[in-house]
């Protein structure tokens, strides 16, 4: 099979040109999520920054998860050149799969174009081989059957990672914070915090942060006692309970939940509530304007010290440092945001 490279002659000069195949039931949120801080940029910035097409493997319309349709601009076949391509999937991505499909993406590949996968489309970079020695990531749905059918992969469960000419991201309203990374970096933190604020998206979260998987998708249903200790840790993170006062509160011994922590969740108790803790702490670091020992003792922590060493061997960067880093981007953004509004004003 073949495909032409053609150049689209209604696209500006400088202007990043981006597919989104859809596939049969994809999710309309993630799409929507991807495409709007684009079309805001275009907005905001007075300027053709962004131009995106549909298409879908025939050029007919595809319907997305929630029962509406969407009609498409081509086919994968039509000849048009784009600088990305991102596979937009949703339920049942397995069923989704075609040879025609793989092979335009193996193509692409071939001629250096950068691929994506939002929701569960990554699943089909997976299976054309195309993800084979990068990083990556799925909607947390899919990825227990992913790592069993792919157990080479580096996945890992990120909100979106970037890795080279591979992005790929879980879905809902990720897209949404991924694409704002990718504003970021090609016109600045001052657009890309202008979008979010426009969508009322008060924290653009980065390739730092994790996916919320629901506890009963990685214990199982059965295990409501595990559940109820992890959520009497979510509810404590100030005032810490000792490892005897969970284990009595689900009336199991010490020893007890101690493996229950280490069969299914893969860590002690206490490494499980350490993390919780320090993911909050990061949280208030990067969203809140509270001092590092006022964080420390919302977090639990007993001496700034303590939790000066416990954040540095969590996340590789001291939270002074952490602090100073969005002290300086919220700086940059002030000192230059009546500019962007003017523009903004003019273009709305």
């Amino acid at each position: 099979m073949s495909f032409a490279k053609l150049n689209s002659k209604d696209i500006p000069q400088n202007c990043f040109h981006i597919a989104f195949l859809l596939q049969p039931n994809f999710t309309m949120l993630a799409l929507s999520s991807a495409i709007e801080p684009l079309r805001m940029a275009n907005q905001l910035s007075g300027e053709t920054l962004y131009k995106w097409t549909i298409v879908s493997e025939d050029g007919r319309s595809v319907h997305a998860s929630d029962g509406l349709t969407v009609e498409v601009d081509s086919c994968i076949t039509s000849g048009v050149s784009y600088d990305s391509v991102v596979i937009c999937g949703g339920l049942d991505i397995k069923s989704t799969v075609t040879r025609k499909t793989l092979s335009w993406l193996t193509h692409l590949s071939r001629c250096h174009v950068a691929l994506g996968g939002i929701c569960t489309g990554s699943y089909l970079l997976a299976k054309a081989g195309l993800l084979d020695g990068y990083q990556c990531t799925i909607h947390w749905e899919l990825l227990a059957s992913w790592q069993e059918e792919f157990p080479f992969l580096q996945s890992s469960n990120q909100l979106f990672i970037y890795d080279r000419d591979r992005f790929t991201c879980s879905g809902g309203t990720a897209p949404m914070d991924m694409m704002l990374q990718v504003i970021t970096k090609a016109h600045g933190k001052v657009l890309s915090a202008a979008i979010s604020d426009m969508f009322t998206h008060e924290h653009i979260r980065d390739e730092t942060d994790q996916q919320r998987v629901p506890l009963q998708h990685i214990v199982g249903a059965t295990q409501s006692k595990l559940q109820d200790v992890v959520g009497l840790m979510e509810a404590n993170i100030e005032e810490v309970l000792c490892l005897d006062e969970l284990a009595n509160y689900v009336d199991l011994s010490r020893r007890q939940l101690e493996r229950l922590f280490q069969k299914y969740l893969h860590c002690s108790p206490y490494r499980y509530y350490l993390k919780l803790r320090l993911t909050r702490a990061r949280q208030l670091l990067k969203q809140t304007s509270m001092s590092i020992i006022e964080v420390a003792i919302a977090c639990g922590f007993v001496s700034t010290p303590h939790f000066s060493k416990c954040y540095r061997n969590s996340f590789k960067i001291p939270p002074r440092d952490e602090r100073n880093v969005s002290a300086q981007q919220l700086h940059q953004v002030a000192s230059q945001e009546s500019s962007l509004g003017s523009v903004a004003l003019n273009h709305l």
